[in-house]
């Protein structure tokens, strides 16, 4: 691997080795070339082995392109994503009996969310259960608006509920990357299978395909902010900010101080997608992207839980190889 590069929006991918493994959004590599395309010590000692069999190219090595710490961006939480399925999902829901996967509701990437009712009250604590790699690839799982947990493929295949029958019970299930080599490519997505509440079916399904990107390409029509000074609840939603540069547009690298997981951004491109769990703790930035003298729009989508301060930081570095501390469950 000469240069790998960035997987930017959902085309990271996965490999399979005995389970589903998501790709980082990095494809950095440890290539000689970095992923922001620098030259490096790898590409300096390989360049001086060939010096010894081969003539090389005359005059000096393209440097490196600038980089630049913009420091720290607030965020605010502008709505929760269910707040927002007119926007996300201009045409409606599909109606379906059972779930339907992506590929049935030509949805190739990004989101699916998934909405039925409570079938009868339930007091107890029950589980809601997927078989086994039933949700590909992972299910955040929402009761009349209040975030419960996950499901998710190759781990938590049940989640315990209570609820009053007729209760909304919404799960946003993201593709988080196709199997892209081997016998398993036939790599589906969604809800493959039934779900059952205690072990009943559910059934008479709303499918919303979300399209996140266009609505943020769109300048999609943002709500009131919440108020300042509250806090973000748990679940799924966007948060928006913006700064500016000081009249230079240079690559960068950003930073998620306490965010869990999900996707960022910036002037409507879709960096990809970030992660607490690691190993990857920056995005990359390519300077083509930022304005040097407009405001530099940020749009994140937050999956599971926000920090305290919601902010982002940019450095003039990366970070790839540090195992972040994971928020509390």
């Amino acid at each position: 691997m000469f240069q790998g590069g960035t997987n930017f929006g959902y085309w990271s991918g996965a490999d399979y080795k005995g389970r589903y493994q998501p790709v980082t959004t990095s494809y950095d590599y440890d290539a000689p070339l970095s992923e922001a395309g620098d030259p490096t010590e790898k590409l300096f000692a390989i360049r001086t082995v060939i010096g010894k069999f081969q003539p090389l190219p005359e005059g000096p090595m393209p440097p490196a392109t600038p980089k630049f710490a913009y420091g720290s961006v607030p965020l605010r939480q502008q709505a929760e994503v269910l707040e927002l399925l007119d926007v996300l999902c201009p045409a409606g829901p599909i109606r379906s009996p059972f779930p339907l996967t992506f590929e049935a509701v030509k949805q190739a990437h990004g989101f699916v969310l998934y909405r039925t009712r409570l079938p009868r009250d339930v007091w107890t604590p029950a589980p809601l259960s997927s078989p086994p790699n039933g949700v590909c690839d992972r299910a955040y799982v929402l009761l009349n608006g209040e975030y419960q947990g996950r499901l998710e493929r190759d781990g938590q295949a049940a989640l315990n509920l209570t609820g009053q029958a007729g209760a909304v019970l919404d799960l946003l299930v993201e593709n988080m990357g196709r199997i892209n080599f081997g016998t398993n490519a036939s790599d589906f997505k969604g809800l493959l299978q039934n779900l059952t509440l205690d072990s009943a079916l559910l059934s008479d399904w709303l499918i919303y395909p979300l399209d996140v990107d266009a609505a943020v390409a769109q300048g999609w029509p943002l709500p009131t902010p919440q108020a300042g000074g509250s806090r973000a609840r748990p679940g799924p939603a966007l948060y928006t900010g913006s700064f500016q540069t000081p009249g230079i547009a240079w690559d960068t690298f950003v930073k998620f101080p306490g965010w869990s997981k999900g996707q960022l951004w910036v002037n409507g491109f879709n960096l990809g997608r970030y992660w607490a769990r690691g190993p990857q703790q920056t995005l990359f930035v390519p300077g083509s992207l930022l304005s040097p003298s407009s405001p530099n729009n940020i749009t994140l989508l937050e999956l599971e839980r926000p920090p305290p301060r919601p902010l982002l930081l940019f450095l003039d570095r990366p970070i790839l190889n540090q195992t972040g501390a994971l928020p509390p469950p």
